[in-house]
This record gives C-alpha cells, sequence and structure tokens, in this order.
C-alpha cells in the first residue's frame, strides 16, 4: 500500500496546499575486511592516513584489484531489497576535484549498477505502510576527508577512508512527509543489518543520506529539487526536510523559483544553507574504467547468496503474528532490531510468547531507555528473563513478585529459580494458609460482604488486601476461588 496525499502529509501555506517529494541517496559502508579495491584496512579510528595502499594513494601504474566480498554483499543487499541483481555491470570513471579524492576521479557506477529495481515495505507509528521504490543500487569508492583544525592556515588531507567500498541505495521519489523518510532509513538500515552487509553505524559515517526535497501542489509534475548532503542522524534528516520544504513553499508563494543546488543542514540553527549548485551526470563526465573489465556474475553464485539469506524483518515479523500470535505492533517493535529479535526468541522458546513479548517491550525496553543502556548491554540476559516468565508461567510467582524478582537481576544478577527459592519470594498457593487471612478480612468488613453479594466484581476489593496481608506471596487465583467458596458466589 502506497500512501499519497492523505490530507494530513499537505502542508498548509498561504496560498493552500502543498506536497513535499522525497527521494533518498543512501550511502552504506559495506561490510568488510579491506578496501573496495586494495587490500588496505577499513577498520575505523586508525592513526591519519595508516590505513592507506599505493591504489588509495593514486600512485602512478597503481592498478584497481575488485573485492569479491564486496561485490558479494553488494548482491545480498540487492536480494534484501527485492531487487533484480544485474548478472552484468560497469565501473566508470566519474571525475571530479576533490582534495579528498587522489585519483581526481571515484571509480562508481553510473548506467550499468550491479543492483536494479527494488522496494522497502516501511511500517509508520498510524499504523499505515508506505512501499517505497528501489531506482538502484551500485558499489564506489568512498573519498577521504579534509581535516581543518591543525593547522592555521592550511587543510591536512586523511585518506583512511579513500577507497572503503559504499552501497549507494537510491529510491524513488515515493515519499511524502519527514516522519515517512525517516522511517525509511530507520527500515533501510535494520535491513542492512539483518544481511550483515552493513554496521549502520551513523555516527561513525557508516550510514549517511542525501536527502533530495520539492514541493508542488497536490497533481501536480515534480517541482525543482534541492540536495541536502551527508546526513548522518535520523532526527536530523526529519528536521531538515521539514524545514527545506517550507523554505521551498515561502519562496514560490512570494513569486520566486527554486534553484536546482546542493544544501547542507545546520543542527544547531535546525535550517539548510545553499553549499554549490547542483552538478548534472553530464558534468562528471562519466565514461568505462579501462583498468576494470566489466563485472560479471554468475547465476549459481547469485542464487547460492539468496538461499543463505537470515530471515529478514519483514518476514520475522509476519511470522511473529502468524505462529506466536503477536499483535502487529508488538511485532514491529520486537523485528526492529536483530538483536532485539533474538533476545525475544530465547526468551519465548517454549513459553508464553505474548507474555514475553509484554515483558520484553514494557519492562525490558522501558528500563533500558531509562537507563540509556541498548539491549546488548541489558544487564538482565534473555536466558534470565525467560526464566522468569516460566515462574510466571508455571504459578510459581505473581506478576508482582516477578517484578520484584526482575529488579533483584537487573541490579545483582543470578539465577531466577533459585533467587525465588533463597529468597521465599514464591506464591503461597496452599488454602489452609490463606484461609486465615481471608477470614479475617470476612470478620473484619461485613459491609464490603453485602457489597460483593450484591455486585461480585466488588469481591476484587477482598483479593487486594489479601495480597497486601501476604506481603504479595497469595496467590491471586487462590484467594478469589476461597472468597468465592466462603461468601457463596
Amino acid at each position: 500500500m502506497n500512501v499519497q496525499n492523505k490530507p494530513s502529509k499537505l502542508i498548509k501555506g498561504s496560498t493552500g496546499d502543498w506536497e513535499v517529494v522525497i527521494g533518498m541517496e543512501v550511502h552504506a559502508q559495506v561490510t568488510s575486511k579491506s578496501k573496495l579495491f586494495s587490500g588496505a584496512s577499513t577498520e575505523f579510528g586508525g592513526a591519519p592516513n595508516s590505513h592507506v595502499s599505493l591504489v588509495d594513494a593514486a600512485m602512478p601504474g597503481m592498478l584497481p584489484v575488485i573485492n569479491e566480498e564486496c561485490v558479494r554483499q553488494a548482491v545480498r543487499t540487492g536480494l534484501g531489497l527485492k531487487a533484480k541483481i544485474n548478472l552484468r555491470s560497469v565501473f566508470d570513471r566519474k571525475n571530479y576535484f576533490y582534495p579528498d579524492l587522489p585519483q581526481g576521479y571515484q571509480i562508481s557506477q553510473y548506467k550499468q549498477p550491479v543492483v536494479g529495481e527494488g522496494e522497502v515495505v516501511v511500517d509508520l507509528d498510524n499504523g499505515e505502510a508506505v512501499t517505497v521504490g528501489i531506482e538502484r543500487l551500485h558499489l564506489e569508492q568512498d573519498a577521504g576527508k579534509s581535516v581543518h583544525d591543525r593547522h592555521p592556515s592550511m587543510s591536512a588531507v586523511d585518506l583512511n577512508r579513500s577507497g572503503v567500498a559504499l552501497m549507494e541505495i537510491v529510491s524513488k521519489p515515493d515519499l511524502r512527509a519527514s516522519d515517512e523518510a525517516m522511517a525509511y532509513v530507520a527500515k533501510l538500515r535494520s535491513i542492512l543489518r539483518y544481511l550483515g552487509t552493513c554496521d549502520g553505524d551513523m555516527e561513525k559515517g557508516s550510514l549517511r543520506a542525501d536527502v533530495n526535497v520539492s514541493v508542488r501542489r497536490p497533481g501536480e509534475p515534480f517541482g525543482t529539487r534541492c540536495e541536502i548532503k551527508n546526513m548522518n542522524s535520523i532526527r536530523f534528516i526529519g528536521q531538515a526536510i521539514e524545514y527545506e520544504a517550507r523554505r521551498q513553499i515561502e519562496i514560490i508563494e512570494d513569486g520566486g523559483s527554486i534553484d536546482q543546488e546542493t544544501r547542507l543542514f545546520d543542527p544547531a540553527k535546525g535550517e539548510t544553507r545553499s553549499m554549490r549548485s547542483k552538478e548534472e551526470a553530464h558534468d562528471y563526465r562519466y565514461f568505462p574504467d579501462p583498468d576494470l573489465l566489466p563485472l560479471e556474475l554468475s547465476p549459481d553464485m547469485v542464487e547460492g547468496l539468496k538461499a543463505a539469506l537470515p530471515e529478514l524483518p519483514d518476514e520475522k515479523k509476519a511470522r511473529f503474528v502468524r505462529d506466536l500470535g503477536l499483535s502487529a505492533y508488538d511485532a514491529g517493535q520486537l523485528v526492529a532490531e536483530r538483536e532485539t529479535a533474538d533476545y525475544f526468541e530465547t526468551v519465548a522458546t517454549g513459553r508464553d510468547a505474548k507474555l514475553a513479548a509484554n515483558w520484553v517491550i514494557n519492562e525490558l525496553f522501558g528500563r533500558l531507555n531509562k537507563e540509556g543502556l541498548t539491549i546488548a548491554s541489558s544487564p538482565v540476559s534473555a536466558a534470565q528473563l525467560g526464566g522468569v516468565i516460566e515462574l510466571i508461567g508455571d504459578k510459581t510467582i505473581s506478576g508482582k513478585i516477578a517484578k520484584d524478582l526482575f529488579e533483584i537481576l537487573w541490579t545483582e544478577g543470578g539465577d531466577p529459580r533459585d533467587l525465588v527459592k533463597a529468597r521465599g519470594m514464591a506464591q503461597v498457593t496452599d488454602l489452609s494458609a490463606i484461609g486465615g487471612i481471608v477470614d479475617d478480612l470476612i470478620a473484619k468488613n461485613p459491609d464490603k460482604v453485602e457489597q460483593a453479594k450484591a455486585n461480585p466484581k466488588a469481591m476484587m476489593w477482598f483479593v487486594g488486601q489479601a495480597m497486601k496481608a501476604s506481603g504479595g506471596k497469595a496467590s491471586p487465583q487462590a484467594v478469589n476461588d476461597l472468597l468465592k467458596s466462603k461468601l457463596g458466589l
């Protein structure tokens, strides 16, 4: 389902409604130990220019050699995006002068990319889904990095990133709101992480996006677009789109026109500013790289990679709903990150899946968010939380005691069943032990007894009081059954 032209998606201007049109170019660093055309390391954080081969530095006579694993990673990603894999693709030279690009050109792919059209289904918070078309995915080299704070009058260049393999994933202009664009990048990052083809770390620059924004009257042709470069935060992507759409609307409504240009987003000011006029493809003088033969893949290789793909978020979500009886919303939350889905499956295996989902989403996620932790750094392991679910399931402990047990596990650790035994936390199900408490409550509260006989729902007061008197150890079900018997309900 592709949600378009919904009233909530339109932006109100002074002269009527406008629609924002968004396309994304996401640059994802390929998970690989070495660069796209050299054996230099891709490890993050090395000393400047410590991961640079003679090829990366563009020394005369040095020839590029394709990294087969990078090609495999691109194909895996294409398969994960339900895209067409092109068995023949060509590397081109994209010519432009840049201090961080020693060759004076970037090896990229232009007319014949390794991956063709695909799609990503994006779930929104309001329950809607948007299908975003993928135009292409191509492989290319990353550039180095200019460093401007080492010397008062000169800039330095760090070539550690020069030649690192990137996948550029180009979407069709199918997005119609900032929240859709943010959800799209999050979903794309999730797919890449499930596949293991990019770590998706935006802070380290492993995933960054160029965002194309234009506005138009609903139903009219596309307007002139501006490209916001190098966005490395999903939140900033949303802010940049909101600002840029408003900026363009105001210019057009004031009688002006939009210039096609490249812009940067300033997070401190929350605004975009002009960087340079936008280049067209002919400005780059693309031509096939004479040092690299066309890339030809065998159908068997592609089929082999397809057969070995992991279960991806959409398939996992569908299975959680179908086989475990979870709601689509809960399943969506649990599959958003591979680590979370794996954690949940360990907790839920052989246990009450709905109860497990409730504990992971509400208790665990809530505590992790409060403490600024991730699922990987959770003090409570999946095995420990699974133990808690088991104890609730076999009625050894109540939901209230389970929360106390979770707190102990969070702060002290230990085996859930051993802790319950050692600290006397098990529920009291012995009716004779509970009977005295119930008899005492009935004797002291004749008015409440009459209310309960008139309205059985009022009996819950007795259940609450009995639980309180037993320090939360009485089994609510046992108290309930005993009260019904003694009150003749």
